[in-house]
């Protein structure tokens, strides 16, 4: 063990690396009334010192963080069913007038991804879908119904990106082209 980060919260759901390494940032489960603050948290990775924790001051949790290959922007999946937009260079300000809609997460760990090109964002949906969204639009350009159970994570394939793998809550793995 190199380092230990505390985050004296509940649970932590995700890490994201931000590029060049040197911050990160975790999002919890913490979801009392004043915990909103420490929702999604920034570090500093060289001395384990908490940045910011006034990033996301919505009361949702967000299961999924996933960084834009190419921006310096990352989108985490919120429990209030929508995606939100976020500078990944300080201070962390979430895009107001851009939001992701129309899936459902309802308390699942639902996952999220950009397109290796980053011109569409990924995700599954409580309700079984798939939601491919323009990143630059918001707008949902197709659905696939891909599963019975709860799709709990999309991602395209690192090398062949035309190849998108889905799971569900039950354990199905599906490949499509």
């Amino acid at each position: 063990v190199l380092r230990v980060y505390k985050a004296a919260v509940q649970q932590t759901l995700d890490i994201l690396f931000l590029p060049e390494g040197r911050e990160f940032l975790t999002s919890t489960d913490a979801v009392s009334r004043d915990s909103a603050d420490r929702t999604i948290i920034a570090w500093d990775f060289q001395s384990a010192a908490k940045i910011s924790n006034q990033i996301f001051h919505e009361r949702y949790t967000c299961p999924s963080l996933t960084l834009h290959p190419k921006e310096s922007m990352f989108v985490a999946q919120t429990n209030g069913n929508y995606m939100a937009l976020f500078s990944a260079q300080r201070p962390y300000r979430i895009n107001k007038k851009k939001r992701y809609e129309g899936h459902k997460v309802e308390g699942f760990a639902v996952g999220c991804e950009f397109s290796p090109d980053g011109t569409l964002l990924v995700t599954g949906s409580s309700d079984g879908k798939v939601f491919f969204y323009n990143y630059h639009t918001a707008r949902i350009i197709r659905t696939l119904s891909a599963h019975r159970e709860a799709c709990v994570s999309a991602i395209f394939h690192p090398v062949l990106p035309s190849l998108l793998a889905t799971c569900d809550w039950a354990g199905e793995i599906k490949i499509w082209q």
